[in-house]
């Protein structure tokens, strides 16, 4: 047999073991081999069952997602289940690790399922754009009904196997080794089948699939893929199998082939590419058993909870003892939020919290493997504390700042060990925001910048790197495109009108909204921090600033951009913010106009995409595809679009260049034009 497939005997029993490290995808040369193999069960009257497991430490985790951007050689899938299916002898699938997607139809084709206390099954295609399309919308809903089966396809929720069991997704479980409990299984199936084709759905009440439906509509944002999921799910019991195949077959292919598809597909891959660097692969990171944090405000006492939550001991370090307790209570009525909502035990809640030792004095971090500063954003106050902790922590120990824009090579600098100095750039919340730019400073090690990517494994985090430049890549497009949005203030529009028409595109939140969620002083001080170096011929929007001198700061004050009631969220238009834009416009002597969502839209994303190549050309991004992952994962750029350098390269070109030239004409000297036509051929070559 092929390479990717084994068949070996074990008695009257055959074990077709996959082999295609390190996670036994689905590939063309993989199905090849298991037709080849079943073929093989088929010929010889002496098998009497057959078992199918996968080498290592998995089963299938999935199909080979680089097929889906072509046409899917042959033989698909759907061959190799109907010949499972065909075939007379019984096959079992023994399941270890991760079946998921392909993997997981590919068992549900099988007449029974055996697998380990530790694997996890799901169906991940409609977070890539597509719906199941090897029999995931039959089967499953035969075993759980289907209000459960749409739940968890359109939720792409991965499930144990405790729960697998109770659905009936795996028919028993392991009590032994996976491979010889499983033949032991299959012989108990010789001289029988059940495809699950032919067993009916179970029945469900009319109301409570109407409200399955509705919540994955609502959790999915009626994406084309969640409805076609639904709809597929749901002729299960509507039509015959094999006609329900093909045409849930048929909605996967045109599916798989949408732009959408493409762009999460493109995420996909740049997510797993976002932590690698040239060079580390041969490094062994530094251990980190202990961690600190210093400051124990919104952001510091998210910090802690992500390593405690990562089984981290940290230690978290303010001024004084009331400051510290601030922290403590934060993150104590965090846990017991989650505990009531069902997402955590009381008794883990307690172990995560016993994990954080509070203390009021730097002495307590002397153990510590890695510390984060994550205090007041002003480059003084950083320095002396950077000083201090070069000072009393042990030479191994790694320094980390969680600073959003400051120059990582500064702060550095005052330490007599700046090769241990690495920026961990957390987003608000820490404990719940994925995102982490990690930081490369000049003088920063190999080893450094592999114990701080370790480290952002642990912790669960989608770690890019970045070098040093204000606001790294994330913050410094963010107000590239924020200074457009208030241009466009001055020229017409309010703030409600961007915010509307960026959600409508897809963003999760409009800038001005996002402003007053994480309060309007931050960007403040940074703009009152650059004055002094800021060109006066430069176009300046004042519009902010007077904003904040009227004590607008956004939420916390109960008025920024918009005016807040008492305890609600969302704000409401205010007139006086609507009549000091218009008296900017006015001293300015700019005549108000009208704009079209589009114009809104693109001129936004055209924005960043200038950005980012002005990144680029200077080093701080390492490839395009970083910057989408950053944008995507950090500042609600919508998934479905890819992020704005996949976006720009399925544009019209020249009209992209188009509206960059009058991007640049509209604000005035300064403004500093990248090489989007150089960034524009890049990715055509790359795509």
């Amino acid at each position: 047999m092929s390479g990717t497939v084994h068949v070996e005997r074990d008695g009257n029993v055959a074990v077709l073991v996959i082999d295609n490290p390190p996670v036994n995808a689905s590939s063309a040369d993989v199905r090849r081999a298991l037709l080849d193999a079943i073929g093989t069960v088929q010929s010889d009257f002496t098998i009497e069952a057959a078992v199918l497991i996968g080498a290592g430490n998995t089963f299938v985790a999935g199909s080979d997602i680089k097929e889906f951007g072509k046409p899917i050689p042959e033989p698909q899938l759907p061959v190799i289940q109907a010949a499972i299916r065909d075939c007379p002898t019984p096959f079992i699938a023994a399941l270890h690790g991760a079946a998921l997607g392909g993997g997981f139809e590919l068992a549900l084709s099988c007449d029974a399922r055996i697998a380990t206390p530790d694997v996890i099954v799901g169906f991940p295609e409609v977070s890539l754009g597509m719906i199941p399309g090897a029999g995931g919308t039959q089967y499953l809903p035969r075993l759980t009904g289907i209000p459960a089966a749409i739940e968890m396809i359109c939720s792409c929720r991965r499930i144990g196997a405790k729960e697998g069991k109770e659905r009936g997704l795996i028919d028993a479980m392991a009590d032994g080794e996976l491979r010889a409990t499983a033949v032991a299984f299959a012989r108990s199936w010789i001289g029988r089948k059940r495809p699950l084709g032919r067993i009916d759905v179970p029945p469900s009440p009319a109301d409570a699939i109407d409200k399955a439906a509705a919540a994955a509509l609502r959790a999915g944002r009626n994406r084309p893929q969640v409805s076609a999921a639904i709809e597929a799910v749901q002729w299960a019991a509507s039509l015959p199998f094999d006609d329900a195949l093909a045409k849930e077959r048929a909605v996967f292919q045109a599916l798989r082939q949408s732009t959408e598809a493409a762009a999460l597909r493109h995420l996909f891959f740049a997510e797993r590419q976002a932590p690698k660097a040239d060079g580390l692969d041969a490094i062994e990171p530094a251990r980190i058993a202990r961690a600190g944090v210093v400051g124990a405000g919104t952001m510091g006492a998210g910090i802690a909870m992500c390593f405690a939550d990562a089984g981290i001991p940290v230690i978290l370090v303010d001024q004084d003892e009331a400051a510290v307790d601030r922290g403590m209570a934060a993150i104590r009525s965090f846990y017991e939020r989650t505990v009531k909502s069902g997402r955590m035990s009381e008794s883990e809640a307690a172990s995560r919290i016993a994990r954080i030792t509070p203390a009021a004095s730097l002495e307590a971090l002397s153990s510590a493997d890695l510390v984060v500063e994550a205090i007041f954003e002003d480059m003084d106050i950083k320095k002396d504390l950077l000083v201090r902790l070069d000072g009393l922590l042990a030479p191994h120990a790694i320094l980390a700042s969680n600073t959003s824009y400051l120059n990582l090579d500064t702060l550095a600098a005052v330490t007599r060990r700046p090769d241990r100095v690495v920026g961990l750039h957390f987003f608000n919340p820490a404990q719940t925001m994925r995102l982490l730019e990690v930081v490369r400073a000049q003088a920063t090690s190999a080893q450094t910048l592999a114990s701080a990517l370790d480290v952002a494994k642990r912790l669960r985090k989608l770690a890019v790197i970045a070098r040093v430049g204000e606001g790294f890549i994330g913050n410094r497009i963010y107000a590239a495109y924020r200074r457009q949005c208030e241009f466009m203030l001055e020229e017409g529009a309010f703030p409600e009108d961007i915010d509307a028409t960026l959600e409508n595109f897809g963003f999760a939140m409009g800038p001005f909204a996002v402003a007053d969620m994480s309060g309007l002083d931050t960007a403040w001080r940074m703009r009152k921090r650059l004055a002094a170096t800021r060109d006066s011929h430069e176009r300046y929007c004042e519009i902010p600033d007077r904003i904040c001198e009227q004590g607008r700061l956004g939420r916390k004050t109960g008025a920024g951009w918009y005016s807040y009631r008492s305890g609600e969220r969302k704000g409401a238009s205010d007139p006086a913010v609507r009549a000091l834009i218009e008296e900017a416009s006015a001293l300015k002597g700019i005549v108000r106009r009208a704009f079209t969502a589009e114009q809104i839209c693109r001129r936004v994303v055209v924005t960043m995409v200038n950005e980012a190549a002005l990144l680029l050309a200077e080093g701080i991004a390492a490839r395009p595809s970083d910057i989408d992952v950053v944008l995507v994962n950090g500042y609600g750029f919508p998934k479905h679009e890819g992020g704005p350098l996949f976006w720009a390269s399925h544009q019209d070109r020249a009209t992209v260049l188009a509206e960059l030239e009058n991007l640049a004409a509209v604000s005035g000297y300064g403004f500093r034009t990248g090489d989007v036509a150089g960034l524009l051929d890049r990715l055509q070559d790359q795509a």
